[in-house]
């Protein structure tokens, strides 16, 4: 029979523990997992190998060989990591000692970052985790293509305009999103007597279209992003390194502990391997079947954006319709959470009292601060509150029924941040192994960009309409079946254009879909 110290795995080297009793691991259940569990130790092995392990896009996924060259399948790509780190090094040391200047001959002081999803939630959870009083610059992130949203980074520049260096992050190089925060950038800019190209460095595939401009333009510097990696696992290239290196971050010690939990996560024994584990939880939690929820509640407000972070490599990894062998499966793990326990107070009742498809990870910093900390009552400071209050929140959890586990490292530090990245990007792969789906494609995401094009085509037909009729006032039905488009469509697009182009006016009436548009 098992004890309850038998399901908690710790290193001494790498000073990682997972406590895992609460997810009904037993020898039982592991030996039903064991034909699953050799598969996904396989493919892992294969992946890292050079394998074609996203064959939807034909490409190898290499995020492994980002802290760990040495294992890459060839020489050419080992090359390529190291190189880029040397460049990402000697670029950042000129920036701080000044050798990097913008046009007026100035240093720079500031440096704003536009990127959206994977090219921003990693740097912006890393940035907010890790930040400092030494910090060498501040980070600001362009992350949406929201005007209000990047007027409010434009004010916070401003003073400083001249000094502030502009990243501009995008893969692919034709991300929509991106490309808006770059031309708002570029006209912020000029709008400043300024040239946008004396202040931007450029992160994208090499030949992209991002890439031609910067090219073509002579911004300040490019750096690569290899087909090869996946934007949610893209922290430890170039588009975390760079920016975090600015701010003034000691990335080698998240590289340093990314491959330390790596080599942890290697192991094919199962209780030795933190993420297998955390893989076969997940499993035993859903049947295999999605449909859970996974809460992650970090005890630390450093971590506050953990959970955002998770969702994206979460839930775009493992949320598909389709299975590797084309069958209808509908495979998902929902990320929820924040901050414990401040946010704990939002939604602990329905943890505990609510539905059953629901498991949470703890997370566990042993450290408080950096100096002692008072007494504030009853013999105890902050910190062994907050911990008493995660160990009473797990028990009240397990009193229930719920399932839990808890992770726990010493402190925030740039090894730890890099070990969690780790942890959760192994673990990520295991689950979509076990359950049979393709873990580093993203179909679903595709056909949302697509859709937004094709309305904004709408957008501008139905526009363009009313320009060519100035004066005359159509319902959206009438104005659907003038450009071939949806009412529901364009009643959306002209009521949002009516509140932010001049030429575009809304006579509104009840109900408000009956409501008339024309340009004035």
């Amino acid at each position: 029979m098992m004890g309850i110290w038998d399901s908690v795995f710790y290193s001494a080297q790498e000073k990682l523990m997972l406590d895992y009793a609460g997810m009904g691991l037993d020898e039982e259940y592991l030996a039903s997992m064991r034909e699953k569990t050799e598969a996904a130790f396989d493919a892992m092995e294969a992946l890292e190998a050079g394998a074609v392990a996203n064959p939807d896009e034909g490409r190898m996924v290499g995020h492994y060989w980002l802290r760990a060259p040495s294992l890459a399948p060839t020489k050419e790509i080992r090359g390529e990591i190291e190189s880029c780190r040397e460049d990402i090094a000697g670029f950042v040391k000129a920036v701080h000692s000044g050798a990097v200047r913008n046009e007026a001959g100035g240093a720079f002081k500031n440096v704003m970052v536009a990127g959206i999803g994977g090219s921003s939630l990693g740097p912006v959870f890393v940035s907010k985790a890790l930040a400092s009083p030494r910090d060498r610059m501040p980070l600001w992130f362009l992350d949406n293509t929201d005007p209000a949203g990047m007027d409010d980074i434009f004010r916070r520049a401003e003073p400083e305009l001249d000094a502030t260096l502009t990243v501009v992050i995008s893969k692919s190089g034709g991300t929509v999103e991106t490309r808006n925060c770059m031309e708002e950038a570029r006209a912020f800019y000029a709008a400043h007597g300024l040239s946008f190209a004396r202040h931007a460095v450029c992160i994208s595939g090499r030949g992209s279209r991002l890439d031609a401009i910067a090219e073509r333009e002579d911004w300040i510097a490019r750096f690569p992003m290899w087909d090869w990696i996946g934007g949610r696992t893209s922290v430890m290239s170039a588009v975390g390194l760079l920016p975090l290196a600015l701010q003034g971050i000691d990335t080698d010690r998240i590289l340093a502990g990314a491959a330390g939990c790596d080599a942890l996560t290697r192991s094919r024994s199962v209780r030795e391997n933190p993420a297998a584990v955390m893989a076969l939880s997940w499993y035993r939690c859903s049947g295999g079947r999605g449909g859970e929820t996974m809460v992650v509640l970090p005890y630390k407000d450093r971590l506050e954006l953990f959970a955002k972070y998770l969702q994206q490599l979460c839930m775009e990894s493992l949320g598909k319709e389709l299975d590797v062998c084309g069958r209808t499966v509908h495979q998902g793990l929902a990320v929820m959470g924040n901050k414990g326990s401040s946010d704990q107070h939002s939604y602990v009742q329905q943890l505990v009292g609510g539905p059953e498809n629901v498991f949470v990870t703890f997370v566990q910093v042993l450290r408080d601060r950096e100096g002692p900390s008072p007494a504030v009552g009853e013999d105890s400071t902050s910190g062994d509150y907050l911990n008493a209050f995660m160990l009473g929140t797990r028990k009240a959890l397990e009193s229930h029924g719920k399932r839990t586990m808890t992770l726990t490292v010493p402190q925030v530090s740039p090894y730890c941040v890099g070990q969690l990245i780790a942890l959760f990007e192994r673990a990520v792969g295991y689950y979509g192994s076990l359950v049979g789906i393709n873990a580093y494609n993203q179909p679903a995401v595709e056909l949302g960009k697509k859709a937004a094009g094709g309305l904004i085509g709408v957008k501008n037909a139905a526009r363009a309409y009313l320009l060519a009729r100035r004066g005359e006032f159509l319902t959206a039905e009438e104005l659907a079946r003038a450009v071939g488009a949806e009412p529901e469509d364009v009643f959306r697009l002209m009521l949002h254009l009516s509140h932010n182009d001049a030429a575009v006016a809304m006579k509104e009436a009840s109900p408000v879909w009956e409501s008339r548009f024309g340009a004035v």
